[in-house]
């Protein structure tokens, strides 16, 4: 048992020790045994917590709504537009009037000195629900997932494919370090994570035996992977000119038949969320028109496909992240 997370912030997962991290995993099981039982549990009834979103978002925002509700917790959300940090207000200045009224502060946002800022000023704890750098409560639910379909995680082989230096990405080399997992990052040598944070990964990886690993090659870069994992091309924030250019750089890196047959047997297909995999979709019917391109980062074959886990995932969002607010406000 790890020394308590009472009062700690949960801003990136280099914050945490291996340790801590599985702590956090087993609470979330005991969570989702809770609710899967309906068995009611308002450890937290009595505190407040207020969502700080400047980017929009269904898997967070509703993790954490339901997650607080079934802690016995008030929440509010603050959208884009009902803030008034950065524009009337100081981050400072929200940070300490915030701290006041809530016992705890979910941002979700830009760049990841935001929410460290945020954790800084405002006396009680903050959680990243997604910043430019890290997506710590996605990790999470991504090992949990991975967890309950192998029945460990420690060994095996997770492949991150297409663009390599975003958020998710960067999340997921940072975990599987502290686990004991075999990252790869398979994408075009000029998208992959910074120099800096491939390095203190590689030290955790080591101390942890495991391995981090960069590559262009597909074939190579799948081959023995257990977990093949992708992302969107195109950021929210980032401009639409700039769909053009990625599908002509990532399109190599598509999720699709033949890279999960080059995988292990048994391999899964896991994905944040949300996913352009079919033209049901504004965007997706747009790209198309624009670019003749049905689908994008995955195939809607291995999106749906028995191999594919991305809705057990997205469920594991709200059982992680209630163990991540009780663990900090118990």
């Amino acid at each position: 048992m790890p020394r308590s997370l009472s009062g700690r912030s949960f801003l990136k997962l280099l914050d945490f020790s291996t340790e801590e991290i599985q702590y956090l995993l087993e609470l979330a099981k005991d969570f989702k045994r809770l609710k899967r039982a309906g068995t009611p549990h308002k450890y937290l009834a009595g505190k407040n917590i207020v969502l700080l979103f400047e980017k929009t978002s269904t898997r967070t925002r509703c993790s954490f709504e339901v997650a607080g509700n079934d802690l016995g917790m008030g929440v509010t959300y603050l959208d884009p537009g009902s803030s008034q940090m950065g524009k009337k207000e100081s981050l400072e200045d929200t940070a300490k009037v915030l701290g006041r009224m809530f016992d705890g502060i979910e941002y979700r946002g830009f760049d990841q000195q935001i929410v460290e800022d945020l954790a800084k000023h405002a006396g009680v704890p903050v959680w990243n629900g997604l910043t430019t750098d890290f997506h710590p409560t996605q990790m999470l639910a991504d090992v949990l997932t991975i967890e309950e379909h192998f029945g460990h995680y420690k060994g095996l082989t997770m492949v991150f494919m297409g663009d390599a230096r975003n958020n998710v990405a960067n999340s997921l080399m940072v975990v599987s370090a502290k686990l004991g997992i075999n990252f790869v990052a398979c994408g075009p040598k000029d998208n992959m994570p910074e120099k800096k944070l491939v390095d203190t990964c590689k030290k955790i990886a080591k101390e942890n035996g495991c391995t981090i690993t960069l590559t262009e090659d597909v074939k190579k870069g799948t081959k023995n992977a257990d977990v093949i994992y992708t992302d969107i091309w195109v950021s929210m924030g980032e401009p639409d000119e700039i769909w053009e250019q990625r599908i002509k750089l990532l399109s190599p890196y598509q999720v699709n038949d033949a890279v999960m047959k080059n995988a292990n047997p048994g391999a899964i297909f896991l994905h944040c969320l949300p996913s352009f995999h079919d033209l049901e979709t504004t965007i997706g019917a747009d790209i198309y028109k624009k670019f003749g391109l049905p689908e994008m980062e995955v195939t809607d074959k291995v999106f749906r496909s028995p191999q594919s886990k991305v809705f057990d995932e997205a469920e594991n969002r709200m059982h992680t992240i209630k163990a991540v607010m009780y663990a900090t406000l118990k």
